[in-house]
């Protein structure tokens, strides 16, 4: 490994192995202008509900001329330059613009608050963070005011934090002003009227291998870690994403998921880059806006996770909208319930949606269904290996190779495997073994067809009086029952087994059923030790910005109603 600006980069993960011929070798930067060579009319980002429209050739300037105006302003190579914001239509702007002069996107959660800006800003070295005015309940600007006092007093761009020394410019994304801080528009301008010839150097000193984008993980687990992504990783990444669902110049894709998350900027973005497609973008998930663009803008595909799906079609507006352009799209970041997957297939006129599988630190997809596939493989698996990855199963306790239909944890080896953790080489060597697997957490098995189906994460199974049990098994299962309209299940502290099934469960509307009324139906059909100790009846699950469900947060819940329901019970 070699040192480079405080953080480190592992040599051996830039594919000793023949992977084959990687799909490109370009920069972000490198293929975007390609394509905008190729078809420069051809739309690439639309937001509907404003009518705003960009071809390839108009983005590509507006980009340019950011660039020019982040290279005036003090950004260079290197730099990581933090995005806090919705999907506003200048976050891609921000981002293309830092992959053509070298910098690194560091994607910012739009749900953190003070504590966790301040966690990220000081863990990343961020060097400049651009923002917008708020997200639902957390106003930015305040929030930034607040950690940054000498924000009010200071020249812009010449910040001198006692507490962030790294950081030096903060920018408003939009035309308001605010002091201390650019404006979009001012930096435009400054870039406008800087010689290209600036640009152009710049462009030449950035490689494939270079990091351009920190994602810090979700948090469902442990504290975020930002992740190193390269162009290599998520250009590669998108393609072969894009390939299993046949997209071409002609698609057209509703992206109502944060660019935060790697679902949005690799599976959405690079998917459609590297295809000559179009984006339909919503600055905010909305059923309703949702359906809406799909409708007016003939969109071919939709993303979501599986809870943004089972919204749209349960909206009670659903069957106005015409759907008939619809082909493919992916739901992804959680477990797919078979009758979701049905309904999105047959209502929505999705007949080959697929599902992608992966993890942040993966770039993020390593295996994916095809459109080809049965219904069968894309309800109770999550594909195969995408092309130029290899996966494989181990023994988490010893690290041998299992066969198919054994369960262990499925690990990741290839072009798409990260760069590591910024400033935490602990942490990598953890995640990340001598000979280069990626090890997921998650437990899975493969068939004798070589299609791979997830059962758990390791630190999810419940291990009850020394029995292993597998949540997804219970939630597959209670999915049966009529009436049900989504189960978690999660291991619940017990002084007597160590742990006891837990299972969250919500109804559909209208539907009057009880604890007993699950526990009795869950006894006569799976065995004993399985059947969920205890059943409770909610609304809604608590989730990550990016929609996956919190399930230590399910965990520490059910641990506090079982002692009140004990409480209750001593009394």
């Amino acid at each position: 490994m070699v040192e480079k600006t405080g953080n480190v980069y592992y040599e051996n993960m830039e594919t000793p192995l023949d992977y084959g011929n990687l799909f490109t070798e370009e920069t972000i930067g490198e293929f975007f202008e390609k394509m905008v060579s190729k078809n420069p009319d051809q739309e690439f980002m639309v937001y509907p509900d404003r009518d705003l429209r960009f071809t390839y050739g108009e983005f590509n300037e507006r980009v340019d001329m950011m660039a020019k105006g982040l290279l005036e302003i003090g950004i260079s190579k290197g730099d990581n330059v933090g995005l806090w914001a919705r999907n506003v239509p200048d976050w891609l702007t921000f981002v293309f613009a830092t992959a053509k002069i070298g910098a690194v996107a560091v994607t910012v959660n739009t749900a953190y608050k003070s504590h966790e800006l301040d966690y990220v800003l000081k863990q990343s070295d961020m060097k400049a963070l651009a923002i917008v005015d708020q997200f639902r309940d957390v106003n930015y600007i305040e929030t930034v005011y607040d950690l940054i006092p000498e924000l009010k007093t200071q020249k812009r761009g010449e910040l001198n934090s006692e507490t962030y020394p790294h950081l030096k410019t903060i920018m408003y994304i939009g035309p308001e002003k605010h002091r201390g801080m650019y404006n979009t528009h001012e930096i435009m301008l400054l870039g406008k009227h800087l010689p290209n010839d600036k640009l152009e150097e710049a462009k030449k000193q950035v490689k494939n291998t270079d990091v351009v984008n920190i994602q810090y993980t979700s948090g469902t687990t442990g504290f975020p870690k930002g992740v190193m992504l390269t162009h290599r990783n998520i250009l590669n990444n998108g393609f072969y994403i894009g390939e299993s669902m046949h997209y071409s110049e002609k698609d057209r894709l509703c992206l109502p998921v944060p660019l935060f998350h790697c679902f949005g900027i690799v599976l959405g973005v690079m998917a459609v880059l590297t295809h000559g497609s179009t984006l339909v973008m919503l600055e905010l998930f909305d059923p309703l806006l949702a359906l809406a663009a799909v409708q007016k803008e003939k969109c071919t595909s939709l993303y979501g996770v599986p809870t943004m799906f089972i919204a749209e079609f349960n909206h009670p507006m659903f069957k106005m909208f015409d759907l008939s352009s619809l082909r493919t799209g992916i739901m992804a970041g959680s477990t797919c319930p078979t009758e979701a997957m049905k309904k999105v297939i047959e209502e929505m006129n999705m007949s080959e949606v697929t599902i992608a599988y992966g993890l942040t630190e993966a770039s993020p997809v390593f295996t994916q269904t095809k459109a080809t596939d049965s219904l069968d493989k894309r309800v109770n698996t999550v594909g195969v290996a995408l092309p130029h990855s290899q996966v494989k199963i181990v023994d988490p306790e010893t690290g041998e190779t299992l066969g198919r239909n054994q369960v262990g944890e499925i690990c990741c080896k290839g072009y798409n495997v990260m760069k590591g953790y910024y400033n935490m080489p602990e942490k990598t060597a953890e995640a990340i073994d001598e000979d280069g697997w990626l090890h997921s957490g998650d437990l899975a098995t493969q068939d004798d067809e070589g299609y791979y189906k997830i059962v758990g994460r390791i630190k999810d199974m419940i291990i009850r009086g020394g029995e292993n049990i597998y949540p997804r098994e219970i939630e597959e299962f209670v999915h049966t029952m009529d009436g049900v309209k989504d189960v978690q299940v999660v291991g619940i502290p017990d002084k007597k087994y160590g742990e006891i099934v837990g299972a969250f469960v919500i109804l559909e509307e209208g539907v009057d059923l009880t604890e007993e009324d699950i526990r009795d139906y869950a006894i006569t059909k799976i065995a004993r030790y399985k059947v969920p100790k205890y059943v409770f009846m909610v609304e809604e699950y608590p989730l990550t910005a990016s929609g996956k469900i919190q399930k230590y947060k399910l965990s520490q819940i059910g641990k506090e109603l079982v002692e009140k329901r004990l409480n209750e019970t001593k009394l």
